[in-house]
């Protein structure tokens, strides 16, 4: 009989986790960390979409959250310098950490640049692999989002009461103002115009209007659109003064997306929405703008159970009957019930029924919750800044665009 050998002790070690995820309650989830070292505590939202993680993870407006990925596969297409959502990549503004299912493999892609682990690192946001992204999906579907600190330290020593008791004391996003956190320095104009394929970014040569947006944390892709429509686009700090804008002369102004609690934001921002709505400047929002503008005319806004985070969400417009499928990042939402009398609700999800876009009766001013310059339909929504556009040309005696190209 042959005689058996035992196996090597290190047959039967197991993985030591390089980083977790504390959750508020106490639950420690493990994983193999990659990105930044360190630990940062935020709130934890999930996104379903399969394509974009770059710009998902550069959008300012997931200033304060971990965003878990539920598509398995992150990562494998790489990383470039041209699909960054945020005005100034020094300054990092967007997700503080990020949750996936798959290892992060090496890049196959043309675009790529850098890998997505060199490319965490440089932005300082820590990461973790190798859970179970389901059930933490199905957690916060069942319970909210929660408040939790994720850490990753390669020798795998962490401070596991700590991390618990800084989840728990964390007061989270409810009254927390984060556009100023991301907005804007100073004041600039913006000249870029969209992406085409083998060409790269095109530039503004002749503008024929000029639009003032309200950086809240504005995306870039936004500043894109309305310069390839003609305008010149100065962005201004949030906390800029109705004053100050107007004695630029604009004929259009923007109001952004951004993070954090719209209700924060508000106490400085909708006095100066409601001085510019005195005028009749056409007034166009999107996402953390909406509810600016929401609020300004009356309504109030609501902190959501799971939130809107994906590029799949069906929304219907009211004005032309017709559903496009569009990018959605937000937990706050506009209260449709509070909207006063002279609002007119001009979109809403087809998944919860919850607002997506009002408009004022009778003056050129309108607003919506999604994201119509991310094109997950693939340009669903473009026309949104077409009729953006059509209200300045309108006001100024021009022939209108199509909305539809």
């Amino acid at each position: 009989m042959a005689e058996m050998t035992a196996a090597p002790t290190s047959a039967w070690a197991t993985e030591k986790p390089t980083a977790l995820l504390v959750l508020a309650d106490g639950t420690v989830i493990e994983g193999r960390g990659l990105g930044a070292t360190g630990s940062a505590v935020a709130e934890v939202c999930f996104n379903t979409a399969l394509t974009g993680y770059q710009e998902i993870l550069t959008d300012p407006s997931y200033a304060g959250q971990i965003v878990t990925f539920t598509f398995p596969h992150i990562g494998n297409i790489g990383t470039n310098d041209e699909d960054i959502e945020d005005l100034n990549p020094a300054a990092r503004a967007g997700a503080v950490g990020a949750v996936f299912k798959a290892d992060v493999t090496n890049p196959s892609n043309y675009r790529a640049g850098t890998g997505l682990d060199q490319w965490l690192k440089k932005r300082g946001v820590a990461a973790l692999s190798g859970i179970d992204t389901r059930a933490l999906t199905a957690l916060i579907r069942e319970k909210g989002m929660p408040n939790a600190v994720i850490a990753h330290a390669p020798d795998g020593v962490f401070d596991i009461d700590d991390l618990k008791r800084r989840a728990a004391a964390w007061s989270g996003l409810i009254g927390l103002d984060l556009a100023k956190e991301v907005t804007s320095g100073q004041s600039s104009v913006w000249r870029e115009t969209q992406w085409v394929w083998n060409e790269g970014f095109g530039e503004q040569a002749d503008p024929s209007m000029h639009v003032v947006a309200i950086d809240y944390g504005v995306k870039r892709n936004i500043l894109r659109l309305l310069a390839g429509l003609g305008a010149k686009v100065t962005v201004v700090p949030a906390n800029t003064g109705a004053e100050e804008i107007l004695a630029m002369q604009p004929d259009g102004i923007f109001l952004s997306n951004g993070p954090g609690d719209p209700e924060a934001t508000g106490d400085y921002a909708v006095p100066v929405i409601q001085d510019l709505l005195k005028t009749d400047i056409p007034v166009f929002g999107i996402c953390l703008g909406h509810q600016m503008l929401a609020l300004a005319l009356g309504g109030k806004t609501a902190k959501m159970h799971q939130g809107h985070h994906g590029a799949n969400h069906p929304v219907k417009d009211h004005t032309t009957g017709k559903v496009e499928i569009v990018s959605m990042n937000h937990g706050f939402a506009v209260d449709a019930d509070s909207l006063p009398e002279g609002v007119e609700e001009t979109h809403v999800s087809l998944f919860d029924g919850s607002n997506c876009g009002i408009a004022l009766t009778g003056r050129p001013v309108f607003s919506v919750q999604h994201h119509p310059e991310a094109s997950p339909g693939p340009q669903d929504s473009h026309y949104l800044f077409r009729r953006f556009v059509n209200l300045i040309r309108e006001k100024r005696g021009e022939e209108l665009l199509a909305e539809r190209a």
